[in-house]
């Protein structure tokens, strides 16, 4: 799959595709549903697939202060749709002008004249161009002026509680919530963190339990707890899974240590080896208990043991396969 940012320097084969359009952030069940009917359109007018996108979402754009609520930065976008068969990826860079633009021009100049686009799929609740102008009603009106294709997918609902959207929302509301299991319904897979392992205090090590520490930086906050937790390492080539591996981690401080950073300290079961520095993918498969302060690493030891125990007994419940 390719990734394409620049959109001055298209190959060619990649323009006159099928697109489907929105910021997809989490590419939950809703937003597979808009690329299933995408796929289902290239393949009548044997044509690629695309996925048009925004960077960075709108949101972060308008209100750079708030804190961070993203599900899926690019990277983690890129490698949920290459996985379900995307051929490319459009960022379209999210800034002033593009805030401007309205409607009309932002169906002549970015789908037409820079994709060459010859049918969008959009959800139900797609907005876009300058103050969020244009709606489903308007690029199908748009869109049958120019002689483009479009197509509006209906809202998908929540298997668990239909009278629920799947959307982001509803996704983020979980995971703040300490609820991976119903945030992974609602996505289709474990909600996962993806980064680089960094450098930590050792102290894991200290207590007979070496850690991978991860940053959440960029990513919306879950519940600070203990996770089940499923990690994928680095495969040979891009978008190639590694080992998986099973494991526990803390998401969040540190109390009995006295450390308020927030960050993700992931311990792999029966695994040796050397993780720093080294891109992982850390699944959140279940919750097992909220952060706690103990007397001391003898308690906090005693503890692990047992939360290690309840982790295995969730992840060998556990359903669906790994993301990768």
């Amino acid at each position: 799959m390719e990734v394409i940012q620049d959109f001055t320097t298209i190959d060619p084969v990649f323009r006159g595709a099928v697109l489907a359009i929105g910021n997809f952030d989490g590419v939950h069940r809703g937003h597979k549903q808009v690329i299933d009917v995408a796929r289902e359109r290239a393949d009548y007018f044997g044509v690629p697939v695309g996925v048009l996108t925004f960077e960075p979402h709108p949101q972060e754009f308008f209100r750079p202060e708030k804190a961070s609520f993203r599900l899926t930065p690019l990277e983690a976008k890129a490698r949920i749709m290459h996985r379900i068969g995307v051929d490319v990826l459009f960022a379209a860079p999210f800034n002033q002008g593009m805030a401007s633009t309205s409607p009309q021009h932002f169906i002549d100049s970015v789908l037409l004249r820079d994709l060459a686009t010859i049918h969008v799929v959009a959800g139900y609740d797609f907005h876009f161009g300058h103050k969020r102008a244009g709606d489903p009603a308007v690029l199908a009106y748009m869109g049958e002026m120019e002689g483009l294709g479009v197509t509006i997918v209906d809202r998908v609902v929540d298997d668990g509680d239909p009278a629920r959207t799947n959307s982001s929302t509803e996704i983020r509301d979980f995971l703040r919530g300490g609820k991976p299991k119903d945030a992974a319904r609602l996505l289709g897979h474990p909600w996962f963190i993806e980064q680089r392992v960094e450098a930590g205090d050792a102290r894991g090590r200290g207590l007979g339990f070496p850690t991978a520490n991860l940053s959440l930086s960029g990513l919306v906050e879950p519940a600070h707890g203990v996770y089940a937790v499923r990690v994928t390492l680095p495969g040979p080539a891009a978008y190639q899974p590694g080992q998986v591996v099973e494991g526990i981690a803390n998401l969040g401080p540190q109390p009995t240590f006295g450390s308020d950073e927030v960050r993700l300290e992931a311990f792999l079961f029966d695994f040796e080896g050397d993780l720093y520095g080294k891109h992982l993918t850390v699944e959140l498969i279940d919750y097992v208990r909220p952060v706690q302060k103990f007397d001391g690493p003898d308690a906090l030891k005693a503890q692990i043991a047992k939360d290690i125990e309840t982790a295995r007994a969730q992840l060998a419940a556990a359903t669906g396969d790994p993301l990768h």
